[in-house]
């Protein structure tokens, strides 16, 4: 029996992992909405599921890896309407500023990442199969599923009938809620809107709801069934609830063995979100000059399933623990010469190897690291165990960087190199790397950041004095440096490059 453990939402129990296939592991991931940047709430699902990845790749798995892109959608339409631009513009402009974000906080792009405007055949299929069994029903060119033919609708959320009913309580027009049989019932294809894209169907022209989307995608790229399905908390319902609906009403197979969800990213006590306005992007982050490695360290420290509070002391208490780490993972990059280690070439964090390292006087350590991880996870356990091995490593790398000769015998020495092959491994599979000046914003970047934060205060100030003119001057002379202000509740005001 494995003893990787995993919490999963659909049993609400953490219980033993037992992929489908031996040695194998199939994973969809739900990706994001291409309407905007990125914020530090999509950092903190993509740095979890990367984590989760990477480990089960070091445990020997091989792993598939698929997440989507929703490339149409109400948010896209919006936004491509107030840009007078095309929702192909939207969507190509954020799926590239997706993936250099990624790139940036060092999550391995995923094995397959198929789009929704890209499996419409998949969709149409899908459909025409709920139909067939029942399970969906037409009206004046929409498709809706019949939420009362599945069984097992709530299992996931754990919602019962009256919960659901007040839940959908007023999401829906009038005109919308007269032609479903149910108020439960949700659209899997929508007839076309005037000035909208559309794509034909047996149904009519028109475009797929958000749900049958991923059913789609999952059987596509995975199968029927697969070993897990991930998510962040605010999908269970009813995004995740009407997936299984659909597509378990299709195949009659258990869409997936194991969902997992992350917690929230909280501010000021509520969930970080683009609706909510409060939310603060990675880009803006990454160029205010935090380190992508802190930035993947401060959602380390709390586990998955746990909200997480944005503050900036937190953020100031991850650079902090980041700056010690990170002298340790350097010292055999920066010192081998003066410690007789050889040359040294940096572990690759995307070539992360299978198998263990560790013997001697550091098997416990790796040890106690893979009994954190195979509790579901428990990556502030992991981390415990790299300050541990880095402890004594940081406090050689700052003597070496005074100048310092090593003061410790041959054997000595040969054990700290162990310790730091050990480290850098363990480090690799929560994708933390090594970072140089080189791979931190530039002088100018932090100037230019320190400018422009400069400038929001001014305007800010200019605000409480109630001069208006000076305030919308600040504002445009930011815009016209291809710089966007936006004011968020609270007083909060957080900017973007265009």
């Amino acid at each position: 029996m494995s003893s990787l453990r995993f919490t999963n939402t659909i049993t609400r129990r953490t219980e033993p992992f037992l992929p489908l296939k031996p040695g194998e592991v199939s994973i969809y991931c739900c990706g994001v909405t291409v309407y905007d940047l990125c914020h530090l709430g999509h950092a903190r699902s993509y740095i979890n599921w990367d984590v989760l990845r990477r480990y089960l790749i070091w445990r020997g798995y091989a792993v598939t890896f698929v997440q989507n892109f929703t490339d149409i959608d109400d948010k896209i339409l919006k936004r491509a309407a107030e840009e007078s631009s095309s929702m192909d513009e939207v969507s190509e402009r954020n799926i590239d500023a997706f993936h250099q974000d990624m790139d940036a906080l060092g999550i391995l792009r995923p094995d397959r990442m198929p789009r929704a405007t890209r499996c419409l055949d998949s969709i149409r299929g899908l459909i025409a199969e709920l139909e067939a069994k029942g399970a969906a029903y037409s009206a004046d060119g929409d498709v809706y599923f019949a939420v009362m033919k599945h069984a097992g609708y709530g299992k996931l959320s754990g919602r019962d009938l009256n919960e659901q009913q007040e839940n959908a309580a007023g999401r829906v027009a009038d005109a919308e809620e007269a032609r479903k049989r149910h108020p439960f019932d949700f659209a899997l294809w929508k007839r076309a809107k005037v000035d909208e894209p559309s794509f034909p169907s047996p149904w009519g022209d028109g475009r797929p709801g958000w749900h049958i989307e991923c059913s789609a995608m999952v059987r596509e790229e995975l199968g029927d069934t697969i070993d897990i399905h991930l998510g962040g908390a605010d999908l269970v319902f009813p995004h995740h609830e009407n997936e299984i609906a659909q597509s378990e009403a299709a195949t009659g197979s258990e869409l997936a063995r194991v969902w997992l969800h992350n917690g929230m990213v909280n501010v000021g006590g509520e969930k970080m979100s683009k609706s909510l306005g409060n939310f603060t992007t990675i880009r803006a982050l990454l160029q205010s000059g935090l380190s992508a490695m802190a930035l993947r360290l401060f959602v380390l420290q709390a586990h998955y399933r746990k909200p997480l509070d944005f503050t900036p002391e937190a953020l100031e208490a991850a650079t902090t623990g980041w700056k010690g780490l990170n002298a340790a993972l350097k010292l055999g990059e920066n010192h081998a010469a003066a410690l007789g280690w050889g040359d040294q070439t940096a572990l690759s964090v995307e070539a992360v190897s299978a198998g263990l390292s560790a013997n001697g006087p550091f098997e416990e350590l790796e040890q106690r690291f893979i009994a954190a991880m195979d509790d579901d996870l428990n990556s502030s356990g992991a981390l415990a165990v790299l300050f541990d091995l880095a402890r004594p490593l940081r406090g050689l790398a700052n003597r070496l960087d005074r100048g310092d000769q090593p003061d410790q015998p041959a054997n000595e020495l040969s054990e700290q190199h162990t310790r730091w092959m050990v480290l850098r491994e363990l480090a690799a599979v929560l994708g933390l790397r090594s970072e140089t000046n080189d791979s931190k914003p530039s002088d100018n970047d932090s100037v230019h950041g320190q400018a422009i934060e400069q400038a929001i205060a001014d305007r800010k100030a200019a605000k409480q004095a109630k001069n208006y003119l000076e305030a919308d001057r600040i504002r445009k002379t930011l815009s016209d440096q291809g710089i966007e202000l936006i004011d968020k509740p609270g007083g909060l005001t957080d900017w973007r490059m265009l």
